[in-house]
């Protein structure tokens, strides 16, 4: 279903619109991470989904959100934005980005593995994901999983960017995309590749 871009996605076998799933991999440093998140490829990720000619577009949820960045950046596209972040030095930073530029954004503090405990609530058309899944042992990336498949609505897109698996010192090891379909088991992968990136 998806058009180009970094990524994968992956379709529920229901017979209502299907949500997907579009991961993006990565190699390289934290700060490669940052400046892929702020690359064209995702944001054209992104504009696939907003399907009306103005906003709003609908629910969005940025999970493991950090200051902010994102949640801002989907807010200015014209998106309704939650974030949801278990630091609260990063909320706390991520309130402030929004009280400076006069942001809507819901922060709210929880983990990404209990979305529904958190109070997120449901119904988001798309989720991202630029740093989280990837850093999760296999339980908790299971339940994450399970959470986003909760609070997703039936034709839901979630954008995840991982890294690819593998030895990086104390950073995160990556997952592979049979990781990440097993963690996604009712949805369907519909684009999925690396990003290009370093």
């Amino acid at each position: 279903r998806r058009r180009g871009g970094p990524a994968w996605s992956l379709e529920s076998p229901a017979p209502t619109p299907a949500p997907i799933l579009i991961p993006s991999f990565i190699g390289g440093s934290l700060a490669d991470a940052q400046a892929f998140a702020d690359a064209n490829d995702l944001r054209l990720d992104v504009a696939t989904e907003e399907t009306s000619d103005k906003p709003p577009f609908g629910r969005a949820l940025d999970l493991g959100c950090g200051s902010g960045i994102w949640s801002r950046h989907l807010e200015k596209r014209g998106w309704t934005v939650t974030g949801i972040d278990y630091s609260r030095s990063a909320l706390r930073r991520a309130q402030e980005r929004a009280d400076s530029n006069g942001s809507n954004l819901r922060l709210v503090e929880g983990d990404v593995g209990d979305l529904r405990g958190a109070g997120v609530g449901s119904g988001y058309r798309l989720l991202t994901d630029t740093g989280t899944f990837h850093g999760l042992d296999k339980a908790k990336r299971l339940a994450m999983g399970r959470e986003i498949d909760a609070v997703a609505s039936d034709d839901a897109t979630l954008i995840l960017l991982a890294w690819d698996p593998k030895r990086r010192g104390p950073f995160p090891r990556g997952v592979s995309q049979g990781e990440i379909q097993e963690a996604f088991p009712g949805w369907k992968v519909t684009n999925a590749g690396p990003t290009g990136y370093p």
